[in-house]
């Protein structure tokens, strides 16, 4: 099972705060980001990636993007 994380509609750095607390709090291996922009969605998984989890898929959707991220190991 995964995390989710709705980011949408918040603007930088917002979505990546809540991406990193996610990471901090996280019993789960993967977490699901959802966001509405470019920018977010690069910075949520340059975020990811500078704390140890991968990005494993990011899908554009209707309204913005789903990233799903993977804790390393």
């Amino acid at each position: 099972m995964s995390k989710l994380v709705d980011a949408r509609g918040l603007s930088c750095p917002q979505p990546v705060i809540k991406t990193l607390n996610a990471i901090k709090t996280a019993d789960e291996s993967e977490i699901v980001v959802l966001v509405d922009t470019d920018t977010a969605k690069e910075n949520v998984a340059r975020a990811a990636k500078s704390k140890g989890w991968n990005e494993i898929d990011i899908k554009e959707e209707q309204d913005g993007y789903r990233i799903t991220i993977s804790k390393e190991g």
